[in-house]
């Protein structure tokens, strides 16, 4: 795969073989970015366990202290009072049958993330297919369903980030924006990678974060030390 000269010159100031010590690494994954857009900084981890087996799946959430820098529209299904109460929390969309069949018939995704309280997943669950591929099926594994829409919105718009094994046993997740700067971004990698080793199965062998690659948006990637952490 070719690439241009500007990737060409951010990949000359990476060493290739060697692991980097997480400050180093933030530091060098930072010297990276040289788009003219606030790049994202997005980690992949790729971890000893199997996805297809039910009892090794990696998932959850965390709420990352400086944020993700990104704006999270949000689409709670709820009804009566948990509708106003979502709407005075702060979400942008409410949900109902209406909303259901707009997503169905028209292919409407303009939100990021959905919520939902537990009488309404019936109504969801009708559209699961179409939701699911696309990771915004509600699940009270991320907190997503549940009564609490209040603590649900304001977590998302905090920062909350969604991390969940694919197929190929990889988690990628985003650690923030350039513009925070090392520490900023150190805080938010350290807060995600305890939550991650806080989720290993317990039917996880060998070794549990097999690799770790930080890159931003545009960049190449950064291969950290996973006994860092």
């Amino acid at each position: 795969m070719k690439h241009g000269k500007k990737y060409n010159a951010s990949k000359a100031l990476v060493e290739n073989l060697k692991q980097y010590d997480p400050r180093e690494g933030v530091e060098t994954v930072l010297k990276t970015a040289t788009a003219k857009f606030d790049e994202t900084v997005e980690i992949s981890l790729r971890l000893g366990v199997d996805s297809r087996h039910a009892d090794q799946q990696v998932r959850g959430a965390v709420v990352l202290p400086n944020g993700t820098g990104k704006t999270v529209r949000v689409l709670v299904f709820a009804k009566g009072e948990k509708a106003r109460e979502a709407q005075e929390a702060g979400a942008d969309f409410i949900g109902d049958e209406e909303t259901v069949n707009k997503i169905k018939n028209e292919n409407w995704f303009d939100f990021d993330v959905c919520v939902a309280t537990p009488d309404m997943m019936g109504v969801v669950g009708r559209i699961g297919r179409i939701l699911g591929p696309k990771g915004l099926m509600p699940n009270p594994k991320s907190g997503t369903v549940t009564m609490d829409v209040t603590k649900a919105i304001h977590d998302i718009k905090a920062g909350k980030v969604e991390y969940r094994l694919d197929k190929t046993n990889i988690i990628h997740c985003p650690i923030g924006k350039v513009s925070f700067g090392a520490d900023k971004l150190l805080e938010n990698l350290d807060t995600l990678m305890d939550a991650v080793i806080k989720a290993k199965p317990a039917s996880a062998k060998g070794t549990y974060i097999k690799s770790m690659v930080v890159s931003t948006t545009m960049g190449p990637g950064v291969k950290f030390n996973p006994l860092k952490f």
